[in-house]
């Protein structure tokens, strides 16, 4: 059982580590474009926050003997081209925290799913998913503002 938890933990940690990456190389793309120093600070608190809970699970992983996870390559290309995309389309704070609540939902959704996927594991690994799922629902609700 022991081994099942350590599996399941290190799974979780690393989507965790794979999702905040992906977090904030996505409030990074659009965050000199945000035209309001309000949204500038909303999506510099997040970064601050998504960073900080990367290296709280990289310092897991590292623990359990494993590394952190990148964001899969095709999800992030997609990303970037929709961002990029919308933002020549559109390039103002209401497109900016469309597209960061888009993917806040879709980051909340995934944890959820990776949090029910991997039932064994430890309460530190679920404890930090679930801090994540917190601050993108947070970031969510400082958005809501700017849409």
């Amino acid at each position: 059982m022991l081994l099942m938890q350590s599996n399941d933990t290190v799974e979780l940690l690393k989507e965790c580590s794979s999702g905040v990456r992906m977090g904030v190389d996505s409030i990074n793309e659009v965050i000199d474009k945000a035209q309001s120093q309000r949204l500038r600070d909303v999506l510099t608190r997040a970064r601050e926050e998504h960073e900080r809970l990367g290296n709280e699970t990289d310092c897991l992983l590292t623990r359990y003997g494993d590394d952190a996870k990148q964001p899969n390559p095709v999800a992030k290309g997609m990303s970037w081209l929709k961002t990029n995309v919308k933002m020549a389309v559109d390039d103002s704070d209401q497109t900016i925290a469309d597209l960061m609540t888009e993917g806040c939902g879709m980051g909340i959704k995934s944890l959820n799913r990776y949090l029910n996927q991997y039932t064994t594991a430890g309460d530190e690994a679920r404890g930090l998913a679930r801090k994540l799922i917190r601050t993108e629902e947070n970031l969510v609700e400082d958005l809501r503002r700017f849409l």
